[in-house]
């Protein structure tokens, strides 16, 4: 690695240290939610322009007929352009994206990047909800800029928890992840748990930098509150059916018990994949 790209690299992840973060991420969700015609209509083309977005497999298809950056960013697919694979035992993944990790939690750590874990007790934000994972499987899936940005169920479970836990918001890209101590586990996030014939599942939708909400089908979209919220659920999803999503691009994380499936060798860290493609299958 050359100097020059050593020093950026050096001065991306110090910016993201003294930048207000919660600050900036309120400013860009006022930005994203409002529907005046120019500024919705000029934040849409030029995301549209820097990232490529292909709206063609997007029901919507008109740019400017989104009500407002969060509708566009949120925009569903055509029907039929995701297929959930149909297996009833295969493990899929919850989003479009690019895996960021897979394997083992290991003694109690999920890894990262290069060097860097976390503890997943951390991750999940209470000891006793993290205890079936500790020895698990875990699979992080990065939802770039340009994704559909819906997050659906890797598998068919019951939803019985979700907790909500206040955080920082650094950036979750590559390079990030390889610098940040303990990134995932260190962000804003919303945990939800379920019960399936695999036993226990969870689902990470991580927060990052200016990224303005994250939103589950059982609580609406998060208000941050600075204080953990747990709140019980009794809500039956199917494998393939709409989680959550995000206002602005993060990470999912997905974990299950220890020898209750397997990964798919197919998938290594970055390879691509899309929502409802195999990823693995129950033991």
């Amino acid at each position: 690695m050359s100097l020059t790209s050593k020093l950026k690299k050096q001065i991306f992840i110090q910016a993201q240290r003294v930048i207000p973060q919660q600050q900036l991420s309120r400013v860009v969700g006022k930005v994203a939610a409002s529907e005046h015609p120019v500024i919705k209509n000029v934040a849409i083309q030029a995301f549209k322009a820097k990232y490529d977005i292909d709206l063609s497999i997007a029901q919507q298809t008109d740019a400017l007929k989104f009500k407002s950056f969060n509708e566009f960013f949120t925009r569903a697919l055509k029907e039929g352009v995701r297929e959930v694979d149909a297996d009833s035992s295969s493990i899929v993944s919850p989003a479009d994206g690019a895996i960021s990790q897979i394997g083992l939690v290991k003694e109690g750590d999920v890894f990262q990047a290069k060097g860097q874990s976390f503890s997943v007790e951390k991750l999940i934000g209470d000891p006793q909800l993290a205890e079936p994972f500790k020895n698990g499987e875990f699979a992080t899936v990065y939802l770039s800029p340009r994704d559909y940005h819906r997050v659906h169920m890797p598998f068919a479970g019951t939803l019985t928890e979700t907790l909500y836990i206040p955080g920082e918001l650094f950036s979750v890209n590559q390079t990030t992840a390889e610098n940040i101590p303990g990134l995932f586990a260190r962000n804003e996030r919303m945990v939800c748990l379920f019960d399936t014939e695999l036993g226990r599942m969870a689902v990470v939708l991580v927060g990052a930098m200016i990224v303005a909400g994250i939103e589950t089908v059982a609580t609406g979209k998060v208000k941050p509150s600075g204080r953990l919220e747990l709140n019980h659920h009794e809500m039956k999803l199917e494998k393939g059916d709409e989680l959550g999503r995000f206002y602005l691009g993060s990470t999912a994380i997905i974990l299950f018990e220890q020898d209750k499936m397997a990964w798919s060798e197919a998938f290594t860290a970055n390879s691509t994949v899309v929502m409802g493609e195999r990823l693995g299958t129950a033991s």
